[in-house]
């Protein structure tokens, strides 16, 4: 099957990437400064990220606010108008469907970015679930998204912009001019850095990015995304977000409102909440001189249980940034309090590990 390409796919060959196979798209995982290098690029300065294969939809219509509040167990329905809000879809027992933003235009419209290979299910899931509550309506094929990250990324944007981007807070959006181009603005990032993300129109994006490319940011590809989220600590669905795990489980009880709502998994989550968790997501260094890197579906093992495979790795890779091998993983919640020490089967070798607490990188 042929992969899909993004209205940039062009201005991707004509800058040298490496283009590869990412759920069905052609998507650039590096550009010829390497992965490092453009991993320091956004944490020193900016960098330009085609994610033009995220889903995005509309939610319309008098009552559709009654529909995000039984889709979200953050509470996006009350937030304020121009307000993102990150938010998990739960399935009735708790596991989670995807994790996804909110942007509030009004109480009468939300626009919806998923990620790229949930959109069909996660359209599906929002048609099934609201009940004719309001009007969903797919725009994925007509929409491209840039984000802009990087400590240097907001004044970039405000320059190209219309001279008020810089003062926007974080997780809010605004309809705006960017090089000309009418955009969503949003001030998120998957990153751990300062930056927007900038929904257009698909005919409207070569223009752009190479505005944002002339004006000094640095193209970045899907390879360093990864490098970056994982110092933040920044769940990727698929690997540490499934629907075999819940929010609380992943940490992110902090998008998780229970109090006097009745979303899709409320009364599952309300119960695991009251039972104690049996497992958790945890951050662990591999230690320096084990010389391994953890990987994605490596186990977490404890030789003298009765089961000695007693977890699993979600993400692991270099800390870039922060050194050493660097990791997530879910463990049992006797294993989860940091400094605790892990066993990890990195290819029939056991490489020791520690559990650590909070993100691996925060900005400065």
């Amino acid at each position: 099957m042929e992969r899909k390409r993004t209205p940039l796919w062009d201005l991707h060959r004509q800058l040298g990437a490496r283009l590869i196979d990412f759920g069905g798209w052609d998507m650039p995982v590096q550009y010829p400064a390497g992965t490092i290098k453009e991993h320091k690029t956004v944490r020193e300065g900016v960098g330009l990220f085609d994610v033009s294969h995220m889903g995005e939809c509309y939610l319309r219509g008098p009552r559709v606010r009654e529909a995000v509040e039984r889709l979200t167990t953050n509470a996006v329905a009350s937030a304020p108008v121009g307000k993102a809000v990150y938010t998990l879809l739960c399935r009735p027992d708790g596991g989670v469907v995807d994790d996804c933003i909110f942007y509030k235009k009004s109480d009468e419209e939300f626009f919806v970015i998923v990620n790229a290979s949930n959109t069909d299910k996660d359209l599906e899931w929002f048609r099934e679930q609201t009940h004719s509550l309001c009007d969903v309506v797919d725009v994925s094929d007509e929409t491209a998204l840039i984000a802009v990250q990087g400590p240097k990324a907001v004044a970039l944007v405000d320059r190209l912009g219309d001279g008020v981007l810089a003062a926007m807070p974080s997780f809010t959006f605004r309809d705006a001019e960017v090089a000309g181009v009418p955009c969503i603005a949003a001030r998120t990032g998957y990153t751990g850095e300062d930056g927007f993300e900038l929904a257009c129109a698909n005919v409207d994006a070569p223009r752009l990015w190479a505005a944002l490319l002339e004006a000094g940011g640095q193209p970045i590809g899907l390879g360093a995304r990864d490098t970056l989220r994982l110092e933040a600590k920044l769940p990727l669905y698929g690997n540490d977000l499934d629907d075999d795990h819940t929010p609380l489980e992943a940490g992110l009880g902090w998008a998780v409102k229970l109090d006097n709502r009745d979303f899709i998994g409320a009364t599952a989550l309300r119960a695991q909440k009251a039972a104690g968790l049996t497992r958790q997501l945890v951050g662990f260094r591999v230690a320096d001189d084990a010389r391994a890197i953890a990987r994605h579906g490596y186990a977490v093992v404890d030789h003298t249980a009765e089961s000695p495979i007693i977890g699993t790795v979600t993400s692991g890779g270099p800390g870039i940034t922060v050194g050493g091998a660097i990791g997530l993983a879910y463990v049992p919640s006797t294993k989860a309090a940091a400094g605790t020490q892990l066993t990890i089967d990195c290819r029939g070798k056991d490489t020791p590990a520690t559990v650590v607490s909070g993100k691996f990188y925060k900005r400065p």
